[in-house]
């Protein structure tokens, strides 16, 4: 296993530092796995301590590894501030993997497949609470007509819609040069990487987050650093000590029921989050995508409290599911430009398709009663579920629910290894582990909007019996 290969003529310990991340990426080399000691590396290798120490210190500074008193060398369980190492040779550079496959995600792609498992991973409303409009026949020649009413920015009816929405529920006043229309919020955010960021560049998120595993991170060279989070949201005093630390260039999160654990931040955080991002010049980028699913009146948007320092993300594929892959970037005209002409480098181009059935759904008459009413009906499924829930409260923390698709189960016991998780596979229950959104293993992701009444009943016998498994561990 600690073999070099005697043709290469890259330096030694730039090969040990590519071998152990191939090794890591591969599953030989598993989270928490303890490495071995410096010594024997070096016999193992038959370099000089030296060179291995040098590698094992660039592992460190790239996030692979970690060095804890006590417990040696171990590969880290989490992908907090890992980047990938420079590389000389470039084709295996774009043919390796730059994100190493997660084995649970594997195994619940398979589950889903089964129509036996219930399904509370899955980011999306069901079908049946899928707000219904009517969609208006087109010629194509109608089509090839409403195509020219796209500017480099997007449909322009399509954005008069969304600045009338942006002022009415944020009172924001913006105009149509101010948002750029995406294929969903992962596309937005990959543009925002490129545009504002460089290779190396550090970012914070909140801890736990579903940015966590997305690969556009790692794909960009940008490290990620978790910043803590309590009743309120992001914990303002950490963001400022990575702030210091990290030398962070942007902050992203997701103020209004957070994804994963439904934190909906409170005005006075958000505030304070302002006012840091002003101290350090820093500009945040506020992922919006859950705010319309509210049960009750939510604090003003970080982008309504500072219009010039914060960048608003919103989708229309949480209402209506991924099938409107939609989005669009509410930032100031010259960054949206900049936005815009990398969007065409890239040949990030959108059909005008999706944007006419978006444009068709948020005009529709009926828009705003289906809406509501869905919000009625998500209301009536969070009150059963967390009436229900009282037969597992004894082992399981469970979250409020004022709004979103999600809540967040913490188990009240002993810790959970990413092992423990698998009891859920055999149960045919799919769910999102803490571990998916931070190097936490002691929660879970539901989404209880997908539950009916039968589904409620079966998923909470089959909490109490993993539970009672649980425990005996």
């Amino acid at each position: 296993m600690w073999h070099l290969s005697e043709e290469k003529k890259t330096p030694i310990y730039q090969q040990i530092i590519e071998q152990i991340i191939g090794y890591i990426q591969d599953g030989t080399l598993k989270p928490g796995d303890r490495l071995p000691a410096e010594r024997k590396l070096a016999t193992y290798y038959q370099v000089n301590r030296s060179t291995v120490v040098h590698a094992l210190d660039e592992l460190v500074s790239l996030g692979w590894i970690l060095r804890r008193q006590g417990s040696g060398t171990i590969v880290n369980e989490g992908n907090w501030g890992r980047s990938t190492a420079p590389r000389v040779d470039w084709r295996r550079l774009f043919t390796q993997e730059l994100h190493p496959n997660e084995p649970f995600l594997e195994k619940v792609q398979e589950l889903l497949n089964d129509p036996a498992a219930i399904d509370l991973f899955s980011g999306e409303l069901p079908l049946g609470l899928i707000p219904d409009f009517r969609f208006p026949s087109y010629t194509w020649e109608e089509l090839l007509l409403e195509e020219k009413k796209q500017s480099p920015l997007g449909y322009r009816p399509l954005q008069q819609v969304i600045c009338q929405r942006v002022k009415s529920e944020q009172k924001v006043d913006i105009s149509s040069n101010q948002v750029l229309i995406t294929s969903g919020a992962q596309q937005a955010m990959f543009l925002l990487l490129q545009v504002m960021l460089q290779s190396g560049d550090s970012v914070a998120i909140e801890d736990p987050s579903f940015l966590y595993s997305l690969p556009i991170f790692a794909s960009a060279g940008v490290k990620l650093y978790g910043v803590e989070m309590d009743q309120e949201g992001m914990r303002i005093d950490k963001l400022e000590q990575l702030i210091l630390t990290k030398k962070i260039k942007l902050i992203i999160l997701n103020p209004t029921f957070q994804n994963p654990t439904g934190t909906t931040m409170s005005k006075r955080r958000r505030n304070e989050l302002i006012e840091l991002s002003r101290k350090y010049q820093l500009p945040i980028v506020e992922d919006e995508v859950f705010s319309e699913l509210t049960f009750n009146k939510v604090p003003p948007s970080l982008k309504e409290l500072a219009p010039h320092q914060v960048i608003h993300l919103g989708s229309l594929s949480k209402i209506f599911g991924s099938s409107i892959k939609i989005g669009w970037i509410v930032a100031d005209q010259d960054l949206i430009q900049r936005l815009s002409e990398a969007k065409q480098m890239m040949d990030f181009s959108i059909s005008i398709f999706p944007q006419v059935i978006a444009h068709t759904a948020l005009t529709d008459p009926q828009f705003e009663k289906n809406q509501a009413d869905l919000v009625t009906a998500l209301n009536e499924r969070a009150q059963a579920f967390l009436e229900e829930s009282s037969v597992i409260a004894k082992d399981w923390d469970i979250s409020k629910i004022d709004g979103g698709i999600y809540v967040y189960l913490t188990w009240r016991h002993q810790h959970l290894t990413r092992k423990d998780w698998e009891i859920f596979f055999r149960e045919k229950v799919v769910i999102a582990p803490s571990f998916l959104f931070s190097n936490d293993t002691m929660a879970m992701r539901v989404n209880y909007t997908r539950m009916t009444a039968h589904m409620r009943q079966q998923f909470f016998f089959k909490l109490q019996k993993i539970s009672k498994e649980l425990r005996r561990k």
